[in-house]
């Protein structure tokens, strides 16, 4: 894989001038930028870019969009309320958030985080790592618990290990996840060593994060195939981004690319309302419209679930197109995804009240 993964951060771009090695600009309005939302990209994603303003650039190099944001809030999912201790995220009843590390091998210009990213609130040592180790200790709901950050797999092999060791030690935790970028922006940082730690863990899962069809390269395949071979279960969340991957035919190519390098598409998300990253929002009529080019006319295996994370710490709320056109009692009227119409029988209600079955009144007051 040729140079070593810290090596290769040193070379990261990290000021606005650094961009004028490759790209004849005016920097000045990427300063500006830079001053409140910090800048940093690995060399490595760097050089994907093949031109100003192409998907890559966007996703990475600061816009002065990101000044002029009239809606977005710092915390949009209320991360700050649902933190019972510094860096840990408890909103759903049986799984935690574990914000690990402060640092990213690229500095996403739509990241969640984007409040911390550059400038950390927490300071993580292994005080903090062993406070959030004690709280789901104590909290035997848990069961299910996700490493984010910043980037898990920018700390060291030892910390890693020392952190999946700890964790996995409580019998209530069933299951370990990860979620990182680097297999995208830092591939070479999947080395057969941090795979050896991984596998002492199972079952894990990692959850990787590609946003276009060009980020998948040779070098990012063979950073998914080594986490594969390591029997570690790949799924990857996308953000619909405006100018990106806001067009079918991208998604498609991205999702077809994903399952030949054995990631399955997890999430597609909505843009959540951070400060900084309105110009990156779309309509959520645009992602429920790349959904229906997808259904069924791609292996279901390929089909992120559409999600809002609600603002506000409401969680995760699954969109989907219409294909129910009616529904009562005696049948249910459905329409494919080629438009045909099809007519399912119900079998009878055997009662009433119960809490298992819909009436058509509740079934239409939840589908638009």
């Amino acid at each position: 894989m040729g140079k070593n993964w810290k090596n290769i951060l040193k070379e990261s771009i990290t000021r606005p001038e650094q961009i004028l090695e490759k790209f004849n600009i005016d920097v000045k309005p990427i300063k500006a930028v830079a001053e409140k939302y910090p800048m940093f990209v690995s060399r490595y994603y760097f050089n994907l870019i093949e031109d100003v303003d192409d998907p890559i650039w966007k996703q990475c190099i600061p816009s002065p969009l990101e000044l002029q944001d009239p809606y977005g809030c710092e915390d949009p999912l209320n991360e700050e309320e649902d933190s019972p201790v510094p860096g840990l995220v408890h909103r759903y009843p049986d799984r935690v958030l574990m914000c690990v590390s402060n640092s990213c091998a690229t500095y996403c210009r739509f990241c969640t985080r984007k409040r911390r990213i550059g400038k950390p609130s927490i300071v993580f040592s292994d005080d903090i790592y062993l406070a959030q180790i004690k709280y789901i200790r104590e909290n035997p709901s848990i069961r299910d618990v996700l490493l984010s950050g910043g980037d898990p797999f920018m700390l060291s092999d030892e910390k890693i290990d020392f952190l999946l060791g700890k964790i996995r030690a409580i019998p209530h935790v069933e299951i370990l996840r990860i979620g990182t970028r680097t297999p995208c922006t830092l591939p070479q940082r999947i080395t057969p060593k941090l795979c050896r730690i991984l596998k002492k863990y199972h079952p894990l899962y990692v959850n990787v994060h590609f946003e276009h069809p060009r980020e998948i390269t040779e070098e990012s395949e063979h950073a998914c195939g080594l986490l594969a071979d390591a029997g570690i279960p790949l799924g990857n969340q996308s953000v619909l981004l405006k100018g990106v991957n806001d067009d079918p035919e991208v998604m498609k190519s991205l999702v077809q690319k994903l399952l030949k390098i054995r990631v399955r598409p997890y999430y597609l998300f909505q843009m959540d309302l951070v400060k900084g990253t309105y110009h990156f929002r779309t309509r959520v009529e645009v992602g429920l419209k790349i959904l229906e080019s997808l259904i069924g006319w791609t292996s279901g295996l390929a089909i992120p679930r559409f999600v809002i994370d609600a603002p506000g710490g409401g969680g995760k709320i699954p969109l989907q197109p219409n294909y129910i056109l009616s529904i009562n009692d005696e049948k249910i009227v459905l329409r494919n995804y080629e438009g045909k119409i099809f007519v399912y029988p119900q079998i009878p209600m055997e009662k009433e009240g119960n809490d298992f079955l819909l009436s058509s009144r509740s079934v239409n007051a939840v589908i638009p």
